[in-house]
């Protein structure tokens, strides 16, 4: 589990890691971003899981298609 900030919402700072996991290639294009898995991994309650990948996809990193989950979007 993550030592979270108590100063910044904790969907932001699950966000930054997703982004740095994207940008570093540990989550490669068109790789699932499981809401189950990181709700797991950050000890967090889905609804924040969910904020963190709305930010992601607002920012056009992930897209989420229903009934299949969220994927990392390919980058050119």
């Amino acid at each position: 589990m993550m030592d979270f900030d108590p100063t910044r919402p904790k969907w932001q700072q699950i966000a930054d890691v997703i982004r740095k996991r994207i940008a570093s290639g540990e989550l490669p294009s068109r790789a699932l971003v499981s809401e189950v898995q990181l709700e797991a991994e950050f000890g967090v309650a889905r609804t924040t899981v969910r904020k963190a990948t709305a930010a992601l996809r607002e920012e056009g990193l992930i897209t989420t298609t229903p009934g299949m989950g969220s994927f990392v979007t390919e980058r050119s």
